[in-house]
């Protein structure tokens, strides 16, 4: 059962105010009205133009289509390695040897030589920007040992993250049979990348250099032209090959909007660019975020029975917006927070214990999980008795 708290928002004065917005999940798209918004991606198989902070789609076309994925395959190989620096597995300035194996990739590369070692950072590098297929299971080996396994491990983040059109086969898109995406699943792992805000550090750069103080320096050039010629843009990432054609995901930045663009199947480069270009400029031109709550913001408390703590405070991990088209009032958007009001200890770290709600008017616009701060363990006997005590006699 979930216990709910309103509150209601102010209004931004002077700002430019959105229309209502569904939620991706219900395939739908932030103008209410699919047939109201032309192919933006008239070349595309398939496309999906996404806002970035709510997974709210704006557009989309065949959008759940399986289709080979090429090299944007390289999304997931990169969010394992960001999560592996995350928790400590790997440093950025760690070394990684090439194997035999990885050595031997085909198609787009960094020319990594058997036994050669390359830091962890350089490699992220030679992913993002020249597409290294020898560099992705070359990082494939050295977080999980084989390929094999880490192609079990991709799998496996992709049935968390419910990319249910999705399945790899390998950690670079190099053509396999059975090795499917969807424009859909190319976004919420887009999505989910872009959470490690430092990635666009690599994806975002137009150029660098491997093997700096070598006698052969290794030019890199992004294979996404965006970065340089599209104002805002800083990835993701390209893919090819004769059976995929054109595919790129890319996201850009703009005012506070930051969007995620992904279309699969284009006939040229030029086509590729031109169309998610042209998806972008829509979602600039016509939507922005409408801030609800900024993060550490606090927004409410959790009763736990019976645990070591009564109430655990609750902030605001990140910032939490809604997508609204521009010129809708915002004097009516309220938001609740819906918790359960039975928790009892023990309480796990990232457990699920409610959802803050946000409505305009009697329209829900957009739901978000909210998950346990810390963990709660169970109160002893003393401690409950002298709370019991406590609460007797005051």
């Amino acid at each position: 059962m979930l216990v709910a708290c309103t509150l209601l928002l102010p209004s931004i004065a002077g700002a430019e105010e959105k229309a209502p917005a569904q939620d991706g999940n219900a395939a739908g798209n932030a103008a209410g009205n699919q047939s109201a918004i032309p192919d933006l991606a008239p070349s595309a198989n398939s496309a999906i133009l996404m806002d970035a902070d709510t997974g709210t789609v704006i557009f989309e076309k065949n959008s759940h289509t399986k289709l080979p994925p090429a090299s944007i395959t390289k999304i997931m190989t990169m969010l394992l390695i960001m999560e592996a620096l995350d928790d400590g597995t790997i440093k950025l300035s760690d070394k990684v040897t090439t194997s035999e194996y990885a050595a031997s990739m085909g198609g787009s590369q960094i020319f990594l030589e058997q036994g050669e070692e390359m830091s962890v950072e350089d490699m992220i590098k030679g992913i993002a920007l020249a597409s290294g297929n020898d560099a992705s299971v070359a990082m494939a080996e050295k977080l999980a040992g084989t390929e094999a396994q880490f192609v079990a491990r991709m799998n496996e983040r992709a049935r968390e993250l419910g990319m249910n059109d999705t399945r790899f086969v390998n950690p670079n898109g190099l053509p396999v049979e059975g090795h499917y995406s969807s424009a859909h699943d190319i976004a919420v792992m887009s999505r989910e990348l872009l959470k490690h805000q430092e990635i666009t550090k690599y994806t975002g750069l137009y150029q660098d250099y491997l093997r700096k103080t070598s006698e052969k320096p290794f030019w890199l050039v992004n294979t996404n032209k965006l970065v340089r010629f599209y104002s805002g843009a800083d990835g993701l990432k390209t893919g090819y090959t004769s059976e995929a054609k054109y595919c790129l995901s890319a996201t850009a930045l703009r005012d506070g909007l930051r969007v995620v663009a992904v279309v699969m199947g284009e006939p040229t480069t030029k086509q590729r660019n031109s169309e998610v270009s042209q998806m972008f400029d829509f979602a600039f031109a016509q939507y922005m975020n409408y801030p609800i709550v900024e993060q550490g913001e606090d927004i409410g408390a959790l009763t736990i029975q019976k645990g070591k703590e009564s109430v655990l405070p609750l902030t605001a991990e990140r910032s939490y917006s809604v997508l609204l088209k521009k010129g809708t009032p915002t004097n009516d958007i309220r938001y609740e927070l819906k918790l359960e009001d039975h928790v009892k200890a023990p309480v796990k770290e990232g457990q699920p214990i409610g959802k803050l709600v946000v409505y305009q008017g009697g329209q829900t616009l957009k739901e978000f999980e909210l998950t346990a701060p810390k963990s709660v363990g169970k109160a002893g006997w003393w401690q409950l008795f002298q709370r019991s005590s406590h609460s007797l006699f005051h």
